[in-house]
């Protein structure tokens, strides 16, 4: 089934854009792949980035909060890098290029998602207390990139590399893996004792 994906707001677009364009930029990156590149580079594919608010007590939902689009940028037919533009007081601006495992890890489940019999709206959530990121995908595929709440339905695919324990690229059901992450987040007795 085909994915929805959402359109990107046209200035983060532009940003990503015109930093490609930017030798300065390009150069400052530090992406090998970027300055080596033979053929001409592309943002494709964007997906709004959300980040999981701090895990709040069990029975509340769970709130996200979008930070950023990202764009795979494609040389050719593979994807090389990826790039960002974040949310400011003043727009949307350009905030950086990366490579590593995330790139290949990112295109390996979104291929898994096309597979699916349901359609999503593939989006990234980002959990940073435990250097974790996933294919969000929304079951709600006419909603607005920036909604902040899982829709029932809703699939995580951790990406590689995972957290220990956590399975990478094996999708869950929001309802399954929210507690998981619930109980690593949550401070053990003896940190809240001394809090």
């Amino acid at each position: 089934m085909p994915l929805h994906v959402p359109p990107a707001p046209a200035p983060a677009l532009r940003s990503v854009r015109t930093a490609l364009g930017s030798p300065t930029a390009v150069r400052e990156a530090r992406t090998p792949s970027l300055t080596s590149a033979q053929t001409p580079l592309s943002p494709e594919l964007p997906l709004p980035v959300h980040v999981l608010e701090r895990v709040t007590p069990r029975g509340t939902a769970p709130r996200t909060r979008l930070t950023g689009w990202r764009f795979l940028i494609k040389g050719g037919d593979r994807a090389v890098a990826a790039g960002e533009a974040m949310l400011t007081p003043d727009g949307w601006a350009f905030s950086h290029f990366f490579e590593g495992p995330y790139l290949a890890s990112t295109e390996r489940a979104l291929r898994q998602a096309e597979a699916l019999p349901t359609p999503y709206q593939p989006r990234l959530l980002s959990v940073p207390e435990l250097y974790m990121l996933t294919l969000w995908l929304h079951a709600d595929i006419a909603a607005d990139a920036s909604s902040e709440l899982f829709a029932p339905g809703d699939l995580l695919v951790p990406l590689a590399p995972a957290p220990p324990g956590i399975a990478a690229h094996r999708p869950h059901r929001v309802s399954d893996l929210l507690p998981m992450l619930t109980l690593r987040l949550t401070p053990g007795p003896a940190l809240k004792a001394t809090a």
